[in-house]
């Protein structure tokens, strides 16, 4: 007696290992996705350093601006006290020669004049130093810094998705930023990022992972 289906079993195999196959390419295509938006997310929340924050600036500016404040009050102090005293108007109502209202700062004035946007410190920084370096690597850290600034941080996350094509199930993939202040910027140090940058994106982890996998599945 023959069976159903003899002779078929070299294809039912086959079917197996096509399958075995896709379902390695999806495992490693969802990895290698979650490892991009974990870096993507790092660099996004990365803060850029921006002088005019700083708490040296801030200060120095908003005492500048009393300054020009200041002025502006005994401006219109000096202009009230000419309203009040008749004898400086003609019977007309204009002004006696001689007599002049005090002008208020113009914008430019209270910037050229004042300074109330200066600062005292930063003036030439280019912020983006600490973005610039968050690296990849397969295997093991890599520990390596840049003096490369990349405030958009296009450059760092090309760097990440380039490492990631490498990247395959069992590999143990690094995100690693080595910039001395890392550690300082993680835990509150900037405005910018009070909660971090890597506690934020850990917390967001298996939305990630859930996200991958549903964009890779078989």
């Amino acid at each position: 007696m023959s069976r159903a289906g003899a002779g078929q079993s070299g294809s039912f195999a086959l079917s197996l290992a096509q399958f075995a196959e896709q379902a390695k390419e999806a495992i490693d295509a969802s990895l290698r996705e979650i490892i991009i938006e974990l870096g993507s997310s790092v660099i996004r929340m990365s803060p850029v350093g921006n002088p005019e924050i700083w708490a040296a600036n801030v200060a120095h500016r908003a005492k500048n601006t009393r300054a020009a404040e200041d002025y502006d009050f005994k401006v219109a102090v000096r202009n009230t006290l000419i309203n009040l005293n008749d004898s400086n108007f003609t019977k007309s109502g204009n002004l006696r020669k001689g007599v002049k209202y005090a002008k208020p700062l113009t914008k430019a004035e209270r910037v050229q004049n004042f300074n109330v946007n200066g600062l005292v410190s930063g003036k030439d920084y280019v912020g983006g130093r600490f973005r610039g370096n968050w690296m990849f690597s397969i295997g093991t850290p890599d520990n390596t810094t840049t003096e490369e600034v990349d405030p958009s941080g296009r450059k760092s996350t090309a760097r990440i998705v380039d490492g990631a094509i490498e990247f395959k199930a069992g590999d143990t993939a690094y995100i690693t930023n080595s910039l001395p202040y890392a550690i300082p910027l993680e835990f509150g140090h900037s405005q910018q990022a009070p909660g971090g940058m890597v506690r934020i994106t850990v917390a967001r982890f298996q939305q990630i992972v859930l996200e991958a996998i549903r964009n890779n599945q078989v």
